[in-house]
């Protein structure tokens, strides 16, 4: 799986050209795939089935393959989105922190979904990011099969590539079903990831200010 980025030119009032520096172009983030064959998913989910000696000849069980298909398509496919960015010309220079993002991914070892929260902050740079689309970066990289250790640092990483910010934290607690539904069965357990990079995590203060808001420190 690779990612797709592409420029979009954005409008411009020409009455403020001579006032106004032309507005940066929005980086447009699609996810790209070798494609989805659903006729081909849904034969595939009702052999496995059967392979675990389920019928699926009753009325209430005969759309299964089919919904396996389409769940899991819609669970490995995130949605396009432009990254929208704006000068900071205020010279913000402070924590700008989005807790709470909700987490839905899927573990890669077994197939069985992981869900939490996400907290993602940065020390803004020359520009500042629109707020949703710190959840866009955490659906885009979350709807693939994962493991949360490179999730949490995948989001970190792309959002210091493309914002440039002076720091970046990302901090991601979630329940794992490989490990409450089946295996040790350790119903209730959370795991908790975190990357830092940049200020926050060369600055003490920096970085107790974020893993402080997050809940990490506590």
């Amino acid at each position: 799986m690779t990612e797709h980025l592409n420029r979009t030119t954005a409008l411009t009032d020409p009455l403020d050209e001579e006032v106004a520096a032309p507005a940066r172009p929005a980086l447009r983030v699609v996810h790209e795939s070798d494609g989805i064959d659903l006729a081909a998913a849904e034969a595939a989910a009702g052999q496995f089935l059967a392979a675990l000696g389920i019928s699926t000849a009753s009325e209430s069980l005969r759309g299964t393959p089919g919904r396996m298909a389409r769940a899991y398509a819609e669970l490995f496919t995130p949605r396009p989105f432009d990254l929208t960015t704006f000068p900071n010309d205020e010279g913000y220079d402070e924590l700008v922190l989005a807790r709470r993002i909700p987490v839905r991914s899927v573990c890669e070892h077994h197939l069985l979904p992981f869900v939490g929260t996400a907290h993602v902050g940065y020390l803004p740079g020359a520009r500042i990011l629109g707020l949703s689309k710190l959840a866009r970066v955490v659906e885009y990289f979350a709807c693939r099969p994962q493991v949360q250790e490179r999730l949490t640092k995948q989001v970190a990483d792309w959002l210091q590539t493309h914002l440039e910010p002076k720091g970046v934290g990302v901090v991601i607690e979630a329940e794992h079903c490989c490990m409450t539904l089946r295996g040790v069965q350790a119903t209730g357990s959370s795991t908790m990831t975190s990357t830092l990079l940049g200020l926050l995590r060369s600055d003490a203060r920096s970085r107790s200010e974020f893993l402080g808001l997050t809940g990490a420190a506590s």
